[in-house]
């Protein structure tokens, strides 16, 4: 795979595939750190005379023009944080672009509008990736939160422009390749988040390679209700019972140590003024329910972790959004930071809590952008984006 650095950029257009996909509230965005990732990249090849045209996504507007996902507030903090103007163009592939993209000179940066305000974005249409690779003369692919997906401006483009990876994609590979090519040992990961069945597959594959897993969030109560314990009206995914008892005897079976929630904090309404009280991870109320790990579990993560040489961690331990629920994921990600070894933080909502929670990214090893990508490459899946950049 070859980087952005064995590209000749200048006087060229370079089409960059960047993740600005951020979170935004009244316009704001609360959480700029895509866009810093997305920088370094785009900072080399208009230091080197290259002309980048970034395409980038926001949100799921659904092949429908929307300006709550405009990437107009995007392109303002873009420019702030490469210290140099940012043309923005309204459309795609329109009048906009193309007039954008032909006043652009050498060193000079410009943003499209978002791509999945096309409808073919998401389909992977050829024509469309065509009507995008006519803007640039090459392409480089740094947003790895959507390299898991078949899109026409993550796998389409790289199939009829000259190609590289940018420095955000290559770090991010490099990191996960550490988990799963001979990771420094005891490898401890820690799951949680809502669903059982959106990590089935990286839980089966983990097995083979992880010495400790811990269970933690949502998904706990799948686990807790597969040993016989109530977890009265907790998330469930009653259908995924019988599976998970399965894990548990294949974890048992490879010498995998499964360690679930001892203890849990349960409440009478899913609200932050609700009434609330820690339980045994045994003995929860059958008119009460689970919405965040307990003291003494945060104790047994901790012990878990805390002789680890490589941590990934994806998911919170409870509803971290609200105040009373966040004191677990907190903890577990104190124990986190204060391992050793490689800690990796995998995207999504543990990295908004990281954040959200008043910890640094300094704090672990890497904090990855994409949740799903990081969970889909655990899992052993090929990601389009990255077969596309080989190639």
């Amino acid at each position: 795979m070859r980087s952005v650095d064995d590209l000749e950029v200048a006087g060229r257009r370079v089409l960059v595939r960047s993740d600005l996909n951020v979170p935004l509230e009244d316009g704001r965005i609360t959480d700029d750190g895509r866009i810093r990732a997305s920088v370094p990249t785009i900072s080399s090849i208009v230091d080197r005379g290259g002309r980048a045209i970034v395409l980038a996504h926001l949100g799921r507007p659904k092949g429908e023009v929307n300006p709550a996902y405009s990437l107009a507030p995007v392109a303002k903090r873009l420019e702030e944080l490469l210290g140099r103007p940012v043309r923005f163009a309204t459309d795609v592939v329109g009048e906009s672009a193309q007039a954008t993209v032909a006043a652009l000179g050498d060193g000079e940066v410009a943003l499209l509008e978002n791509v999945r305000f096309e409808p073919g974005e998401t389909k992977g249409d050829a024509a469309l990736a065509q009507q995008m690779a006519d803007l640039g003369e090459l392409y480089v692919g740094d947003a790895f939160g959507a390299v898991h997906r078949a899109h026409a401006s993550v796998s389409g483009i790289p199939a009829l422009l000259p190609h590289a990876a940018g420095y955000l994609v290559a770090k991010e590979l490099d990191v996960l390749r550490r988990l799963t090519d001979e990771p420094e040992r005891p490898y401890v990961v820690v799951l949680g988040g809502a669903k059982v069945s959106d990590k089935l597959g990286v839980v089966t594959n983990l097995l083979g390679v992880v010495d400790r897993l811990l269970i933690g969030g949502g998904m706990a109560y799948t686990f807790l209700k597969a040993q016989g314990h109530e977890v009265g009206g907790s998330l469930l995914e009653a259908d995924q019972v019988d599976v998970v008892r399965g894990m548990i005897a294949e974890a048992d079976k490879r010498g995998v140590e499964l360690v679930l929630p001892v203890d849990i904090m349960v409440a009478d309404a899913f609200s932050e003024t609700a009434n609330t009280k820690v339980v045994a991870a045994d003995a929860i109320p059958a008119d009460m329910e689970g919405l965040d790990i307990g003291p003494r579990t945060v104790e047994a993560f901790s012990a878990a972790l805390a002789d680890a040489k490589t941590v990934f961690w994806n998911g919170p331990m409870g509803v971290f959004e609200m105040k009373p629920f966040a004191v677990g994921t907190l903890g577990i990600a104190r124990a986190v930071a204060a391992t050793s070894g490689l800690s990796v933080v995998g995207g999504g909502d543990s990295a908004a809590a990281v954040r959200q929670l008043g910890l640094t990214d300094d704090q672990f090893g890497h904090i990855s952008t994409g949740g799903g990508a990081s969970l889909e490459f655990l899992e052993g899946r090929e990601l389009p984006g990255v077969t596309a950049l080989q190639d």
